[in-house]
């Protein structure tokens, strides 16, 4: 089956931190002394000549470099990445660039060093204002590292910015939640990740919980109450956790949420991409740096093989992200990007609406109700494959 292929982006995975927060449950690790930074370019920019094959002359819409904390590479080694993505891959000439920076990994000056390098968009890992919250996440920044990262974003000429803010953290109540978003609102970042900490397995967090988490009411209360003053300050909320002022939506993401296709580079990186005939693979790339350097030295395939979708994850998989955007979907968004009729998830699309999950507009598009955003991870798996 021949049909359109949807956006394509590519993600760069950049491992290392500083020291591994609690709650992370990415595939980060903490950089020993000796951390071989310029080996990891090279395996990097190897990897990217492979993924050419794969990408077959589309164009790449976006390119996210993600950690980890990328901001521990100097500037020269993300430049060297980004010249290497677009002698590889057909990059386009308004793609848009984000790289995730730790304020407490900022130095002077190498803000503009990464702007100049190719970068065209900065998420700051702020999570709070609050330098006791911070103390309890575990972040090696205060909320002092925060300001000055931002203003030396800004100084260097990002006109796009996002912050990451976490609510319901241990001992918050609900005026302390106020307070961040204010302190945020400050800043008026043109975006704005607002997400809940949630205690993921294999993290410090959850085999060890904080003290003083707030229950379920009390985080729902906190993410009403901050969402609703986010929306007041001229934030849109586009997606379940993101906020942004007008046009400035971040492109890569909503690639993920929309289910694109996306290039995966860097240890423990995922990809997706669907083929000429329709058909949708994913695959991966060994996950710890040692054994992903190794590969690439050694030349060998960096990944394990891809492997397709079958019909009824796709539509899972689909409603999995779609489901998190307030807009919502159409029946022929979900045909274009799964290539499968809106039949096969009939049964569970009609129960959640008569359960008052989800509504379908007079123009037919398909979404969440408040309902149904409040309890969507249990929206979410009324679609799990049987």
């Amino acid at each position: 089956m021949n049909r359109e292929l949807p956006p394509l982006s590519l993600y760069v995975h950049l491992p290392w931190c500083v020291r591994k927060c609690p709650y992370c449950d990415f595939n980060s690790h903490t950089a020993p002394p000796d951390a071989p930074y310029a080996r990891y370019v090279t395996a990097v920019r190897a990897d990217l000549a492979q993924e050419a094959r794969r990408a077959a002359g589309r164009t790449i819409e976006s390119i996210y470099l993600g950690g980890g904390t990328p901001s521990l590479f100097g500037a020269s080694h993300v430049r060297s990445i980004l010249d290497a993505a677009k002698a590889a891959l057909c990059v386009a000439a308004d793609c848009e660039v984000t790289m995730e920076v730790n304020p407490g990994t900022v130095e002077r000056g190498n803000l503009k060093a990464f702007r100049d390098a190719g970068v065209n968009r900065i998420s700051l890992g702020a999570q709070s204002f609050d330098d006791r919250m911070l103390a309890a996440l575990g972040r090696i920044h205060g909320t002092a590292d925060i300001l000055e990262a931002y203003d030396q974003a800004s100084a260097a000429g990002f006109s796009s910015i996002n912050i990451d803010l976490m609510f319901a953290l241990p001992g918050q109540n609900l005026e302390a939640a106020v307070a961040d978003v204010g302190e945020l609102m400050r800043l008026a970042p043109p975006h704005v990740s607002y997400y809940q900490l949630t205690l993921e397995p294999n993290t410090g967090f959850y085999s060890r919980p904080p003290d003083n988490l707030p229950d379920d009411d009390l985080a729902w209360e906190i993410q009403t109450k901050c969402q609703a003053l986010l929306v007041a300050a001229g934030y849109e909320q586009y997606e379940v956790s993101a906020f942004a002022r007008p046009g400035h939506r971040c492109r890569h993401n909503l690639n993920y949420w929309t289910f694109g296709d996306y290039l995966a580079v860097g240890a423990g990186a995922h990809g997706k991409f669907t083929d000429a005939e329709g058909a949708i693979w994913r695959y991966r790339k060994p996950a710890h740096p040692r054994t992903y350097i190794e590969k690439l030295t050694d030349k060998n395939p960096a990944q394990t093989p891809p492997t397709p979708l079958a019909a009824e994850e796709t539509g899972f998989e689909y409603l999995l992200n779609a489901l998190r955007l307030p807009e919502g979907f159409s029946e022929a968004a979900f045909r274009a990007r799964t290539g499968l009729d809106l039949a096969v998830i009939a049964a569970p699309l009609e129960q959640a609406r008569s359960d008052g999950l989800i509504m379908r507009t007079a123009d037919g598009i398909i979404r969440p109700t408040a309902l149904g955003f409040r309890f969507l991870n249990e929206l979410q798996a009324r679609f799990l494959p049987s």
